[in-house]
């Protein structure tokens, strides 16, 4: 391991951590309201079995005028406000891939911490179900976009051979916002001090707007869309280490930028292509540019027969991601456990949430050591054999063997699901088309995401209604994980220790 990662900086480390402070807010928003749901909406004045502790930290919370205790809406009132959400979410997601490939990473990662800023504040400040509704649609917007930006940023950062390790953290990032904000809730679900919750999100944004200051550009988009590779050659230097050889890497930017061939000529390259600006910052010249990449857009990528198969991968890849039933047990794992664990149900989503990191985090190294499909097969099978367990339990009423399935669920999940469809994109196929992509990848998960949240108590209801009993819905989710198991089989090809699109495809490599 110690070996694997002398290629790892400190450098590279900040950068991941304030890059990742992107989709850790999209986990923070995505459970915000769970546990403080019913203080939210006036439904209880407080439901925080620690309300005395945080009553010492928060102090006189709710006692101004000005601030409102609660919003009084109905069930349909506070579906709207979660489920604008993944609206916010999809849209995030479906513009910022065509416009990160058009403008960079670094800028559209900066509009994201706009978004989140504003979004949370509104959230904060709101009194009626309206306002509440831009704050999340807002927010939606920075963690749709987010949660395409930032994989395809850490990919083009991270060394070739850690893309795996350090694309999981886009998954982990995600779940140490959901826990952040479900521990946040089960302290502070009690009359105003909810806003506390929301309040929380505008710190994490101009923390995030402050770090961004500090990214640079990612070297592949430089040389690639702007045909920069000096710039580009330099940045990635830095990132890498002053004694690290990135020939390879420069090389598989496709500019035809390779090292020059002594100390000489690489001081000329560097005095050609550099001039000083009136502040005295070295500034790329004329000479430094390479004609930059025709960047695909939206549309084109599916038209073009090189890049389909890519968008057919990753499109289902998400699919598999969430109608395998993992939003099934986030969302509703409560009332299938509440009765087998002497705990409240906040701190049992806890639980969940940290069991669901533990195993990421623990997982993270696997799909460098083993490949990125066998991760993504052993992900959904060990989830087909957990829903059926699951199925058998719930209905033969076996209350411990219920709460054992879910946690292999959620186990199975962080394997291999979790983390890797945030990475697959960027590795399948070329600089050209990551972005639009990726925009399909992420939109295709918002919109199963939906399908399942929406659907699964629906389906779930009207299947035990017409068999009797309970738990059929999760046969279903068995036969699906078998469905895409042999998707994942068929239709995707392992990226693991491949240079680049050409090769994962086994196609010629394209002269630009």
């Amino acid at each position: 391991m110690a070996s694997a990662f002398h290629e790892v900086t400190p450098f590279l480390v900040i950068l991941i951590l304030i890059a990742t402070l992107g989709p850790l807010q999209f986990g923070f928003h995505l459970a915000e309201l769970n546990a403080p749901e019913d203080v939210i909406t006036c439904q209880k004045k407080s439901i925080s079995a620690l309300q005395q502790l945080a009553s010492l930290v928060i102090t006189k919370s709710s006692s101004s005028d000005d601030v409102v205790d609660c919003i009084p809406m109905s069930r349909s009132d506070f579906a709207a406000i979660s489920a604008v959400f993944t609206v916010g979410g999809l849209l995030g997601a479906l513009t910022s891939g065509p416009f990160t490939s058009a403008r960079g990473r670094k800028l559209p990662m900066q509009l994201t911490a706009a978004f989140y800023l504003l979004g949370s504040i509104v959230e904060t400040s709101a009194g009626s179900v309206p306002t509440m509704i831009i704050g999340r649609f807002l927010t939606g917007v920075g963690a749709g976009a987010s949660t395409v930006i930032v994989p395809l940023y850490i990919s083009e950062v991270a060394p070739p051979t850690q893309r795996g390790f350090f694309g999981a953290f886009t998954q982990i990032s995600i779940n140490v916002g959901i826990l952040f904000t479900q521990t946040l809730g089960f302290f502070l679900s009690y009359g105003s001090a909810w806003r506390w919750i929301m309040g929380t999100g505008v710190i994490i944004a101009l923390a995030q707007s402050l770090g961004l200051a500090l990214l640079p550009e990612s070297p592949a988009w430089t040389a690639s869309a702007k045909g920069d590779v000096t710039h580009a050659r330099r940045v990635l230097q830095r990132i890498r280490g002053r004694v690290s050889n990135i020939d390879e890497e420069v090389e598989s930017w496709g500019q035809g930028a390779s090292k020059p061939t002594s100390e000489e000529e690489a001081l000329l390259v560097s005095n050609e292509s550099t001039s000083a600006d009136a502040s005295g910052l070295l500034t790329p010249s004329a000479g430094a540019q390479h004609s930059p990449r025709v960047h695909l857009g939206f549309l084109q990528v599916l038209r073009d027969p090189l890049t389909r198969p890519a968008i057919i991968a990753v499109v289902g890849i998400m699919f598999a991601q969430q109608l395998c039933g993992i939003n099934s047990i986030i969302m509703y794992s409560v009332s299938l456990l509440k009765d087998l664990l002497p705990i409240s149900s906040a701190l049992l989503t806890i639980v969940i949430s940290i069991l669901n990191l533990g195993v990421t985090m623990a997982a993270s190294p696997l799909p460098d050591r083993f490949g990125r499909k066998t991760c993504l097969l052993i992900s959904i099978m060990g989830q087909g054999t957990s829903s059926l367990a699951l199925a058998l339990a719930i209905h033969f009423d076996v209350k411990i063997l219920s709460a054992i399935a879910v946690l292999f669920f959620v186990a199975f999940f962080a394997v291999g699901l979790g983390p890797v469809p945030f990475i697959m994109a960027s590795e399948l196929v070329g600089p050209e088309a990551v972005g639009a992509t990726q925009s399909w990848a992420l939109g295709a998960s918002y919109v199963a995401t939906f399908l399942v949240a929406y659907l699964f108590p629906i389906v779930n209801a009207a299947l035990n209604d017409a068999f009797g009993g309970a738990g059929w819905v999760y046969f279903v989710f068995a036969g699906f994980a078998l469905l895409w198991a042999a998707f994942v089989s068929g239709r995707v090809p392992e990226t693991r220790g491949r240079k680049d699109a050409d090769e994962v495809w086994g196609r010629t490599r394209r002269v630009d």
